[in-house]
């Protein structure tokens, strides 16, 4: 006779085979009694399965959508499936910038038999997957390791190499893993500056825990952080301006990969942008043709109401008669 655990597993299993099952067909495929799958049912209630039942004698038992996410029952090829799902959904960042799918696949691949854990290893190196041509390449074990590394809460030295093809090795407090629509951003803790930096993922090359245990007390906020290190890290110079509008308006004329937002107030927005120089900040904020007021710096303020002024001086001259 089988435990009463495995017996509640394999009712699970077969609730979930097919839209309904009667009492005495459940009771035939388990070899017990009806009283004993009327138990269990119950049980399975108990522990959040919402099953749902029909009186009578040809009532019957059926699994429903309940308010929780009980256990999962899964074979070999349909647990195989979930992963490679949740791996995909990683990769191109199909949920947005959360992490619902990596943790989700790092829980699974811990409880996944090793066969399971081997044919998708076996997959990882297998599939190549081909990014466009402004979207870097990185590997799904590479951003599984990342992703436990922010979830281990330890410290570990990274082998890093910038955009100038520098190779550096540092110690860092991982903390959280940032997709921004385009790539992965590794947020961490650069011990030896104290300072919290950004670190594209793609140019991680590895990343050795080091078994030093970390606590972070006022941790940043990791998605702004990128927002400000991609929209203004790689410029000389950065400009504040402020727009009469809700964030959610802002965003879609100012995406988060070429400023940094933040709330002044319901109905108004300010946004930090990088830029080459003055001259180019002006040129793309007049291009935005939308009410803006330039709050730092003095330079690019000028550089915009000087284009301003010779557009209008421009379209007030009186424009030349057009040939027939």
């Amino acid at each position: 006779m089988i435990s009463a655990s495995a017996r509640l597993l394999r009712l699970v299993a077969l609730l979930a085979a097919r839209p309904s099952w009667t009492c005495a067909e459940l009771a035939g495929r388990m070899t017990v009694t009806d009283r004993t799958v009327r138990r269990d049912i119950a049980k399975l209630r108990e522990l959040g399965y919402a099953i749902e039942s029909d009186p009578g004698p040809w009532g019957g038992y059926r699994l429903r959508a309940g308010s929780r996410v009980p256990p999962l029952i899964l074979d070999d090829e349909e647990a195989l499936a979930v992963a490679i799902g949740l791996r995909e959904a990683a990769l191109s960042g199909a949920l947005g910038g959360d992490q619902a799918a990596l943790s989700a696949l790092l829980k699974l691949r811990q409880v996944l038999p090793q066969r399971i854990a081997h044919r998708l290893g076996e997959m990882d190196a297998a599939f190549v997957h081909t990014p466009r041509a402004d979207k870097p390449q990185i590997t799904p074990g590479l951003l599984l390791e990342l992703a436990a590394a922010c979830r281990q809460g330890e410290r570990a030295r990274l082998s890093y190499r910038d955009w100038e093809g520098n190779a550096t090795v540092r110690d860092v407090d991982p903390y959280r893993l940032v997709h921004t629509g385009r790539q992965w951003y590794f947020v961490a803790r650069d011990v030896a500056q104290g300072q919290w930096r950004t670190f594209r993922a793609d140019r991680v090359e590895r990343l050795h825990l080091t078994g030093h245990p970390v606590e972070f007390t006022d941790p940043p906020d990791p998605a702004l952080l990128v927002s400000r290190s991609v929209s203004t890290g790689p410029y000389r110079l950065q400009a504040t301006v402020r727009l009469p509008m809700p964030m959610d308006q802002v965003l879609r004329l100012i995406p988060s990969t070429v400023g940094a937002h933040r709330p002044d107030g319901p109905d108004a927005t300010i946004v930090d942008i990088g830029g080459p120089d003055a001259d180019g900040l002006a040129t793309y904020l007049l291009g935005l043709a939308t009410p803006l007021r330039v709050l730092s710096p003095e330079t690019v303020r000028e550089a915009l109401l000087r284009r301003t002024r010779e557009l209008l001086a421009y379209n007030a001259n009186d424009q030349p008669e057009q040939r027939s």
